[in-house]
């Protein structure tokens, strides 16, 4: 997480900071008046858009500490498959998830195998790094049953670049992190997938952002012994930084559904 390896980030941080759903992703603020509310609808909205029903088996690609398949293995009865490379994520993941059918692997998404009715990868594709974006659509195309669904849920910029990392996150947040053009997104599916649907999100991640702030900053006397007051400026800033991009509309954030063949009828968009 923090590139800066004088900080040792634990879970202590995103427990605090995420609320009781520790998504590490931007919700969805429609309906919702509050974090977890959001959270949840961002949950409902992803489960909806790839029509989940019981009996279901959904792979979730950078599974964070597993809210999502918490959320599907309760509400639609579907068993789910996670992988992250996260020791402390897989780790607290099972705890959360325990006594559902959600299996949390330590595992590179590349070494994936298997077949699933539906994929989800929220908030990954931006760690991957742009010459493995292809590589990373045709890992999900191999795991997808032919009549299935995979829903891509990405930061993004319109700008088509080799790269569009920002020295300020490179350096201190995310190593190696981008953020996918729509071209760069459309050259990885080419004669992969077809796209169903393109949902554009991006002024929801601003309130997302601005409610991890509030947490962070409201429960900070709870972190400071541990982390000091430069993590407390270099946190601040990225949060707030990261909320101002999003609200002058230089950054998006959108989700994508992807079908093998083509739905039979065309596929009915939800929101």
């Amino acid at each position: 997480m923090i590139a800066d390896r004088h900080y040792d980030i634990g879970n202590d941080l995103f427990e605090l900071m995420l609320g009781k759903s520790m998504a590490y992703t931007c919700g969805y603020w429609q309906r919702a008046a509050d974090l977890d509310a959001a959270q949840e609808a961002k949950f409902d909205l992803i489960c909806r858009k790839l029509g989940l029903h019981e009996g279901m088996t959904v792979l979730d690609i950078g599974c964070g500490y597993g809210g999502f398949m918490k959320y599907a293995a309760e509400k639609y009865g579907i068993t789910a498959t996670g992988v992250t490379v996260s020791r402390e994520q897989a780790d607290l993941g099972r705890k959360i998830c325990a006594g559902l059918p959600v299996e949390i692997k330590l595992q590179d998404y590349r070494d994936l195998r298997g077949t699933f009715d539906r994929i989800v990868a929220v908030g990954v594709l931006e760690h991957v790094g742009y010459k493995n974006y292809r590589n990373f659509m045709q890992v999900a195309r191999r795991c997808l049953a032919d009549d299935g669904l995979f829903l891509l849920h990405t930061i993004g910029k319109e700008l088509s670049t080799t790269t569009t990392a920002d020295p300020f996150m490179t350096k201190y947040l995310f190593p190696g992190g981008n953020m996918p053009s729509i071209a760069q997104i459309g050259a990885a599916v080419e004669k992969s997938f077809v796209m169903e649907d393109w949902h554009l999100i991006g002024p929801d991640y601003d309130r997302t952002l601005m409610a991890w702030f509030e947490n962070f900053d409201s429960g900070w006397d709870r972190l400071k012994a541990k982390y000091g007051e430069r993590f407390y400026r270099l946190w601040k800033y990225y949060l707030l930084y990261c909320a101002g991009s999003f609200r002058a509309r230089h950054v998006q954030l959108w989700q994508i559904v992807f079908s093998k063949h083509g739905v039979p009828g065309g596929y009915e968009a939800v929101r």
